[in-house]
């Protein structure tokens, strides 16, 4: 599969509404492969949450945004021996509107960068990256609307074709959304040294409307992370279709409680 000489341990850089799955899928798939993650946000410490919000296109001029599920920190980012941090990554959503405005934030990006230590950023994350300063005369990709500040900060801007686009210069990685998960997440192992070996592998994934939203594009894009096919489908719809999603979530109260997912579009 993902396979390292050494456990390695890399930084989790999150604040209150990043998107859902940029902070989950690389943070579970990562710990599926062997390494190890601090999950920190700057102003917040382990045990505590962040709050994630869904964002998808429904066809209207901008995506929709929802409520998503409660991140659990399980670091504190003042605790962190950043000598022993092995790569950085950014998830997207809101929170890098914030983050990109505090200095703590923005010069541990600079520090990782200075090392030439693996740093992958997705989506909106690029917008620390701009305002810490480390993309100057680098390629970089992005959510389309973060284009002018990474061009501002001197990158050479490339448009993302479709949501899988993914681009590797040098120490830095940058993908458009989470739709390009997979194609994200591999160039990052391997950056750590890992090495994917688990191609041409085919997976059945029985799925349905109202699943929860993480146990079906979790290890659907891990899996595909590792070169692997998995094939989702359901009964009486097709390649194509999408099934709704549901989010779950313990929250104090006596079960969980339930809240709209993400689509999920079937490719079998």
């Amino acid at each position: 599969m993902a396979n390292s000489k050494s456990q390695k341990t890399v930084l989790l850089l999150c604040g209150d509404y990043t998107e859902d799955y940029e902070v989950m899928d690389p943070f579970q798939a990562l710990l599926a492969y062997g390494v190890s993650i601090d999950a920190v946000c700057s102003g917040k410490k382990a045990g505590d949450i962040c709050h994630t919000a869904i964002h998808q296109p429904l066809g209207y001029q901008t995506y929709f945004e929802s409520w998503g599920h409660n991140f659990n920190l399980n670091a504190t980012v003042d605790e962190i021996e950043m000598r022993n941090m092995m790569g950085l990554v950014i998830p997207g959503g809101w929170a890098p509107e914030c983050l990109a405005m505090d200095s703590f934030v923005v010069d541990i990006v600079m520090k990782f960068s200075n090392s030439q230590k693996p740093n992958a950023s997705i989506c909106h994350g690029q917008l620390i990256l701009a305002a810490a300063d480390v993309v100057k005369g680098c390629k970089c990709t992005a959510f389309p609307a973060v284009g002018s500040a990474l061009i501002a900060a001197g990158a050479f801007w490339v448009e993302p074709e479709n949501n899988a686009a993914s681009i590797v210069d040098d120490n830095i990685i940058t993908g458009a959304n989470y739709g390009g998960h997979p194609q994200f997440i591999q160039p990052f192992v391997k950056a750590l040294g890992g090495i994917i070996t688990g191609a041409d592998k085919s997976i059945l994934f029985l799925c349905s409307d109202f699943m929860e939203d993480y146990e079906v594009t979790i290890p659907f894009q891990s899996l595909q992370a590792l070169e692997c096919h998995p094939d989702a489908v359901c009964p009486k719809k097709k390649a194509g279709n999408t099934c709704g999603t549901a989010v779950h979530d313990f929250e104090g109260d006596q079960t969980y409680s339930e809240k709209q997912g993400h689509l999920f579009t079937l490719n079998s």
